[in-house]
């Protein structure tokens, strides 16, 4: 393999909102060049399916097979398959020139504290259908060895943040938060999960208000905060726990809110997001420069007013460095398919607890 390579990611959120796929240019090392990027939504059919796969998975002790999840693995490489495909017709680019996809696939269940996470997705179903190497299941050697394999995109923040002024702290609002806090030399690299960003705020809307989200936070611009309510919700210990730390979606539920009005609920919630983020930069080494948000929540204009009250810092859309923030998860895991192909890290110590720096993913060739 050449130097610099083509490379496709493919990123499925606990959103379950569909899949993204980008296209890069990079040598997995300090050259990034971002090339096309594609989202396809998932029908209401296919979040049911998915959600559904989810809630079983989170029953079983590991992970094993089950007709309900095969079905949902089917839809999700089906659908990743087709994703590739309308990427490389939008970008002109033949599936001959492509190294390599990496394929995050669809977590339905992540549980280090028992020693397994677990994405569904069929890598040598995807390699055979598309003529393309594939990497997938990124997370579980870092697991496997003591890792909480999440986060993963850190590394990539380091690559493309490589000119910015430090300490930069990157903050990604999917459905669970995370942050990266990059800092002046090389390996100042922490990471950790601060909580549910999206997740709740979304589950909540689709059960009071029949939305998959709150578009730019405007139902939760209608409400008030429950101090006592949001008070309790931060009293968990896991708020103060220093990293490594990650989350599944699911650790944190409604009950809380539950007796608050639609209204009232999600504007306690998306303080309570803002206020998990605060609490994750009091466990940083030093405070950041600038905070940059990455994720959906970053088109949440009342949950993007509440961090910046609750932090003290303004945060700003990751595009404020060029970035595009709908595709950085997606070129991520390209970045890193590209480093599981020459053997280097891309989890660390710093970022999820592993023992030391781990290369991680599976390879299926190309027929």
């Amino acid at each position: 393999m050449s130097d610099v390579v083509l490379a496709v990611g493919l990123m499925s959120g606990t959103s379950l909102d569909g899949v993204d796929a980008a296209l890069i240019e990079t040598d997995g090392e300090a050259h990034v060049r971002p090339l096309a990027f594609r989202g396809e939504p998932y029908s209401e059919a296919a979040r049911a399916t998915l959600r559904a796969a989810t809630e079983l998975a989170l029953a079983f002790d590991s992970p094993r097979s089950n007709p309900e999840i095969l079905a949902a693995e089917d839809l999700v490489t089906r659908s990743h398959i087709l994703a590739v495909r309308k990427l490389l017709v939008d970008a002109q680019i033949s599936p001959a020139d492509v190294a390599v996809i990496g394929f995050h696939g669809q977590t339905i269940a992540h549980r280090p504290d028992r020693g397994w996470t677990w994405q569904i997705g069929d890598g040598p179903a995807m390699a055979a259908a598309l003529g393309i190497s594939v990497v997938n299941d990124l997370r579980s050697a870092d697991v496997a060895a003591g890792g909480q394999g999440a986060p993963l995109l850190p590394v990539y923040h380091r690559a493309l943040a490589a000119g910015e002024t430090k300490p930069l702290a990157i903050l990604n609002l999917g459905g669970v938060g995370n942050i990266t806090w990059i800092g002046e030399a090389e390996d100042d690299l922490i990471a950790f999960d601060t909580g549910p960003a999206n997740g709740l705020i979304d589950d909540w809307m689709e059960r009071h208000a029949g939305r998959p989200y709150d578009e730019n936070g405007a139902f939760a611009a209608t409400g008030r905060v429950d101090e006592a309510v949001l008070k309790g919700m931060l009293a968990n210990p896991w708020f103060d726990q220093p990293p490594p730390k990650s989350l599944d979606r699911s650790d944190f539920a409604l009950d809380a809110v539950a007796g608050l009005s639609p209204a009232d609920g999600a504007t306690t919630l998306t303080a309570f997001t803002a206020l998990t983020v605060e609490r994750g930069l009091r466990l940083l080494p030093s405070a950041p420069k600038r905070l940059i948000v990455a994720g959906g929540g970053r088109h949440n204009a009342t949950l993007m007013a509440m961090l910046g009250e609750a932090c003290g810092l303004r945060p700003e859309p990751i595009e404020a460095l060029g970035w595009n923030g709908d595709a950085t998860e997606a070129e991520g895991f390209a970045y890193m398919a590209v480093r599981s192909l020459k053997g280097r890290p891309i989890s660390f110590p710093g970022t999820t607890g592993a023992p030391e720096a781990l290369a991680g993913g599976v390879l299926h060739k190309a027929a």
